[in-house]
């Protein structure tokens, strides 16, 4: 049995990955950790001086000042409670105690709202145990590359690949995730079948599964080509069940996690009233949060969307409001490629600072080479910044790693503009088409289509295309898409505009 993770106020002391406060890991040193183990342990009695200098120091004899600093730095990490004591009260000449009226000992994931992952090791089929050795390399990099994902935890493959061979709803409670992924070998001669699977871990349902088929001349390649798929498609699934599970389970709820996921859920459908809801309900988040990175870089995203889409402010001033947000979320979200994508691009479309708005962006897809959402964002700042055809390349592997899927409109939409400003304008009437099919709300994808209809004089295709657009957005003009628009290469957004002209679009 896994040792219990104890739960209390934000905080989840969980022994193989820390201690978390809201899902993020708070920095404390392993003495740290063994203390605040210890202490709640007791759950809520004195624990001796003498007990804690035991178990913090092992078999060291040392000063009993060295337990008063490390208590002092504890108090320090924990802030005080909710009630504004201290988390840890001092018992004079005896100890100390943990004060017991909100903790609890159960599996981590229950209480952590951020949902959690086991990749389980991958069934050898075919009865030859030096697949073993494919298989769970598989299965490594399966975990490497899950891990770039912030939106969720991936339990360490020392912990997970103890439960080999065990029932998925037990592999669940005890490892306290919310999901596995398990899978399965076969070798026929030359030929490899890989099977992988996701799971929902309490019920033991398939959400997902998909089989994969190569041969031993390509080993190197087929592995690449099964970690990628696997790794982009997890995170979506997994968000997509995380959103349902809030709204069905948790409806209403001010936890910050179950706001970013109301939130999400709005500004995805890209329409102008879902936008201003997430907006509202992301700034209710942070006024809990502040420095929480995931919903500073969503609340950037949703002002940087409404200002390139040229709808009406949320602010006295969402340039402003826009700038101050990116720069908040890189501060505090360094490394975690979704926050730098939507900085990236709030950036470069809104504060006009192009070289450091392209550089963040390649940050992101170079942090997460398997987030769609970060490699067409790297798309679109080499679109507007960059080289067209590095634009080109990113959103054509952002289309590959998303076929069909959610989101996958953002690729589309920016393969059909780079066409528009080659001046290829039945590509990008083609490609803008399935971006269109996509999602039908995505303003900019009207844009390209109405503009590239006009060049090829196909006007009644774009006065339909117009229409839709005049729906979504009675007054829009010229003028405010262009303000919306990076401008260092005012030729990358010209065609655009100047079809848009051709077809009727009003200056202001």
């Amino acid at each position: 049995m896994a040792e219990p993770s104890y739960a209390f106020g934000e905080f989840v002391l969980d022994p193989g990955r820390g201690l978390l406060r809201n899902g993020r890991v708070v920095p404390l040193g392993q003495r740290g950790i063994a203390l605040l183990e210890a202490l709640l342990k007791g759950r809520g009695g004195v624990v001796s001086k003498d007990a804690l200098m035991e178990r913090v120091w092992p078999g060291i004899a040392v000063e009993e000042s060295n337990l008063t600093v490390q208590v002092a730095a504890l108090r320090k990490a924990l802030g005080p409670a909710p009630d504004g004591q201290e988390w840890i009260a001092t018992v004079p000449r005896t100890g100390y105690r943990f004060m017991p009226t909100t903790v609890e000992a159960k599996a981590a994931a229950t209480q952590e709202l951020r949902p959690a992952l086991a990749v389980l090791p991958f069934s050898n089929l075919s009865g030859d145990p030096r697949q073993d050795y494919f298989a769970d390399g598989i299965v490594d990099e399966i975990i490497a590359a899950l891990s770039r994902f912030r939106s969720f935890a991936v339990i360490a493959r020392d912990c997970s690949f103890a439960y080999r061979g065990m029932d998925v709803r037990k592999i669940a409670a005890e490892l306290g995730v919310r999901y596995v992924l398990e899978g399965s070998i076969r070798q026929s001669g030359n030929r490899l079948r890989i099977v992988a699977e996701l799971v929902e871990g309490q019920g033991g349902t398939h959400m997902w599964a998909q089989t994969f088929d190569g041969t031993l001349d390509e080993i190197f390649d087929f592995q690449d080509r099964i970690t990628e798929r696997v790794a982009t498609l997890i995170e979506p699934l997994i968000q997509t069940a995380e959103i349902e599970r809030s709204r069905r389970e948790r409806p209403g709820s001010v936890a910050t996690y179950d706001i970013y996921l109301q939130a999400l859920a709005k500004i995805s459908t890209e329409i102008e009233s879902d936008n201003a809801a997430a907006y509202a309900l992301l700034m209710q988040g942070l006024a809990v949060e502040p420095d929480n990175a995931q919903l500073l870089s969503h609340a950037a995203w949703a002002l940087e969307h409404r200002y390139t889409m040229g709808w009406p402010a949320l602010t006295d001033d969402d340039v402003r409001a826009c700038a101050a947000l990116a720069r908040k979320a890189l501060e505090h979200g360094a490394g975690d490629a979704m926050v730098m994508a939507h900085c990236g691009v709030a950036l470069m479309q809104t504060v006009k600072d192009y070289d450091w708005g392209l550089a963040v962006l390649q940050a992101a897809a170079e942090s997460n080479p398997n987030n769609p959402m970060a490699v067409v964002r790297a798309g679109v700042g080499h679109l507007h910044c960059g080289d067209i055809s590095d634009a080109l390349s990113h959103f054509h592997r952002a289309n590959r790693l998303t076929p069909g899927d959610r989101g996958a409109h953002f690729s589309l939409c920016g393969i059909a503009h780079a066409y528009v400003v080659l001046g290829e304008y039945d590509q990008a009437v083609a490609w803008a088409s399935r971006a269109l099919a996509s999602n039908p709300n995505f303003e900019a994808t009207l844009w390209v289509l109405i503009a590239a209809s006009a060049h090829l004089g196909r006007m009644e295709e774009a006065h339909r295309h117009l229409a839709a657009l005049r729906r979504l957005t009675p007054d829009i003009t010229i003028e405010r898409i262009r303000a919306g628009q990076a401008s260092k290469y005012p030729d990358r957004i010209a065609g655009v505009l100047d079809g848009l002209r051709l077809a009727g679009v009003s200056e202001r």
